[in-house]
């Protein structure tokens, strides 16, 4: 079949950011197809077992915008006519498969992990690919499977019944961000906190810019998912818990990043609304959060920081920005090639700056950008970002992505998550 190189995406787009979009109508119901599977290997190579395709009630997506522009993930879902010819639906996305591989443990052993990935209900034969991108930024198909739309074994059924209702609503759901938030470690009990939180949070978020701004483009869906017991599970501490999502501090052996592997259940429980991003809110006070491009953000209920920690990791799931700090423990390493431009929209290794935020830069600033001019530099490059303290730059020398108790998204992540609202939205 054709396949589209990442250089030939980006010359088709150069004439607008929303292009080479199709007639959703002629291709797509408004009801979603979800394509499961195991991610399988180890820290060289990696395969793909195909797990089951489900129909979902709900798109929440775009109608108009269907092919994904900007390039961000270290995943493409491309899905393509009958003739292999026609790109009809992509998205760009990160997985916990993609993080472990650059752990030690992978190194050393093999491991596989769920995975789930979602496109508007095809109404004809298509072909779905999954493309790899490599440490070089090219993209390579990993997996490529038909879709019959008659197949008798299209699972239907809908595991869930729990309760839903809207804390923020601004209509259809073609024409805004529609998030779910789902409760994690809540008891049946402790419904009423849940509720209570998840309008605090949804509060917290549209004080800061640009949400703010744009909280006409939002609509937020909670789902009251009944755990067994409260809280969450701390492998550190000895502490396991029977949840409804089954999430765990400690993930890849770092004690803050909560995690859940368990994503057929996350899927199962979203799909009984209509949305574009899932945020599983965690009922615990121990800090912590998690956020994977277009994949899932979790965040704890109850930490003083809570809320700062909601919004930052909502700059990944969503916003597909990276982390801008280098001296806190990860796990991973060797994250990004310094010889390369990173896929994320506020770093750089100034290999290509110009294809990142040149035309941002502040008239006074040098780069790369001087610690010492951190007060009167608005944009620039400043060193230290991705992890690591030499060779990865970021745009300004304080922002939510680097730090909770920056004032605010810097401009270029603010100018990031502008235009993802709109590719949604417009």
């Amino acid at each position: 079949m054709k396949k589209i190189p990442i250089i030939s995406l980006i010359i088709l787009l150069a004439g607008g950011v929303f292009a080479q979009n199709i007639n959703f109508e002629e291709y797509f119901t408004t009801k979603t197809l979800r394509f499961d599977y195991i991610h399988a290997g180890n820290s060289e190579e990696e395969f793909i077992y195909f797990e089951q395709f489900k129909e979902e009630k709900y798109w929440g997506g775009s109608q108009t915008n269907t092919i994904d522009p900007f390039n961000y993930g270290e995943f493409r879902l491309m899905v393509y006519d009958a003739t292999g010819e026609i790109l009809i639906f992509s998205q760009g996305y990160a997985t916990l498969f993609q993080e472990w591989q650059a752990t030690d443990e992978a190194k050393k052993t093999d491991r596989s992990f769920y995975e789930s990935v979602i496109m508007p209900y095809p109404k004809n034969n298509v072909i779905i690919v999954i493309q790899k991108r490599d440490m070089k930024n090219e993209f390579t198909n990993l997996y490529e499977i038909k879709f019959d739309p008659n197949d008798i074994f299209i699972k239907k059924e809908v595991v869930y019944d729990f309760k839903t209702s809207k804390i923020l609503d601004n209509g259809k759901s073609s024409k805004n961000v529609d998030i779910v938030i789902i409760s994690e470690g809540y008891t049946e009990q402790e419904m009423d906190k849940f509720k209570a939180d998840a309008q605090r949070f949804s509060d917290a978020m549209f004080k800061y810019s640009p949400f703010k701004e744009y909280e006409k483009k939002f609509n937020i869906h909670i789902i009251e998912a009944i755990s067994k017991e409260s809280g969450t599970d701390i492998p550190g501490s000895n502490i396991w818990k029977n949840t409804v999502i089954n999430s765990n501090f400690y993930t890849f052996g770092t004690e803050r990043y909560i995690t859940t592997s368990d994503v057929k259940t996350v899927r199962d429980i979203a799909s009984l609304v209509p949305y574009d991003q899932i945020y599983i809110l965690v009922n615990t006070k121990k800090y912590g959060g998690g956020g994977i491009y277009n994949f899932y953000n979790l965040c704890v209920s109850d930490h003083l920081s809570s809320e700062l920690v909601f919004v930052h990791e909502f700059g990944h799931g969503f916003g597909g920005l990276a982390d801008e700090y280098w001296t806190s423990d990860v796990s991973v390493q060797d994250y990004y090639d310094l010889s390369v431009e990173p896929p994320d929209p506020n770093i750089t290794t100034l290999v290509d700056f110009e294809s990142k935020w040149k035309d941002l830069v502040s008239k006074n600033a040098s780069i790369p950008t001087p610690v010492t001019d951190k007060n009167k530099v608005k944009v620039g490059a400043f060193e230290g970002g991705g992890y690591v303290e030499k060779g990865i730059y970021r745009p300004s020398y304080s922002c939510y992505m680097r730090e909770l108790h920056a004032k605010e998204f810097c401009p270029v992540c603010q100018d990031a998550l502008i235009k993802m609202i709109k590719y949604y939205t417009e």
